[in-house]
């Protein structure tokens, strides 16, 4: 990703391409969980219309809705990609994913409260139950998930740093600074609403192997909504927290656990300066933005203060004002 961000520089001398850590690598692992889901999905509705079960076609039709999610994130990292030097996005497309994830788990929500719903009309209404084709089912979509859930797990650890060192703008006392853009790995929504997606369906199957194993053993047929219900109130919750998040991000909003505030007001604060005004935001993946303004006793250029903060490799783009506060 170090040639993008080095022919993404735009007119002003420095980049705006805050896309994420190994972003086109998965973007590819999107595509290609899309493609396994929707040949599940064709599979199970073709023998679900052949062998006249209602429940593999509803599954089939279930999965179809998981592949529109996936669909959104392979988009969202096109649209980013294609996007990335775009001058009208003035941060840059970093956020797209967020924007893609927030989509995703509203999705994800609805598929919870329609299972919810359809396990309650099943456990009201009983249906015959096909184990023996069921279980086959169920062990094969989970045998795919797994497979989609391994090329989709993001790896936080990977931790690339790549220095760029661009010219900088200097007027007067405010300075617009790429920040030698290092690559620190950050969470990118977009993938885990894909991930999440994976997971839920992993988890109905799961759950549908255990209910439909005791039921064939046992006669249990209420234990199958049951499951379903157990297993909407998981994915409703997975969904609640990935809406938080990914809401957050475009909100600007910075959980209490972020340092980074913190760390800028260490590294600046002397007792000659004194930061009065703060802004750190998000920018994409691993990026993050912030507006110092700072009143000093003794001031400085704002290359100074840029020094500063050097160490702090989540800041991707800082805008300095320093203003003399002397007596």
């Amino acid at each position: 990703m170090s040639g993008v961000h080095e022919q993404m520089a735009g007119p002003t001398g420095h980049s705006h391409v805050f896309l994420g850590d190994n972003h086109e690598r998965n973007e590819r692992r999107t595509r290609l969980v899309i493609a396994l889901t929707v040949a599940m999905m064709v599979g199970e509705i073709v023998a679900g219309t052949v062998f006249g079960s209602m429940a593999l076609v509803a599954d089939g039709w279930h999965m179809a809705t998981h592949a529109v999610a996936m669909l959104i994130a392979a988009l969202a990292y096109f649209y980013a990609r294609r996007n990335a030097g775009n001058p009208h996005f003035t941060f840059g497309t970093g956020k797209m994913g967020d924007l893609a994830g927030f989509a995703s788990a509203i999705i994800l929500a609805m598929i919870a409260l329609l299972i919810a719903w359809e396990s309650l009309l099943r456990l009201r209404s009983p249906v015959p139950i096909y184990f023996q084709e069921a279980i086959a089912v169920a062990f094969l979509g989970l045998a795919v998930n797994v497979a989609c859930a391994w090329l989709l797990k993001d790896d936080h650890a990977h931790h690339h740093e790549h220095g760029h060192n661009h010219p900088h703008h200097d007027h007067h006392d405010d300075e617009h600074d790429d920040h030698a853009h290092s690559k620190v790995a950050g969470t990118d929504n977009n993938l885990r609403a894909a991930y999440v997606h994976v997971l839920a369906d992993a988890l109905t199957s799961v759950l549908a192997i255990v209910a439909l194993t005791m039921g064939s053993f046992y006669g249990w047929i209420w234990l199958d909504p049951m499951m379903g219900i157990v297993g909407a109130l998981v994915i409703a919750n997975w969904s609640w927290r990935l809406i938080r998040d990914a809401g957050g991000v475009l909100l600007d909003y910075i959980p209490g656990s972020q340092k980074l505030p913190v760390e800028i007001r260490a590294a600046v604060e002397t007792d000659a300066d004194n930061v009065t005004d703060l802004h750190v935001w998000q920018l994409g993946p691993g990026h993050h933005g912030a507006i110092i303004a700072i009143a000093s006793k003794e001031p400085k250029p704002p290359s100074h203060y840029r020094k500063k903060l050097a160490h702090l490799h989540k800041l991707s783009h800082v805008t300095i004002e320093v203003e003399s506060n002397a007596a």
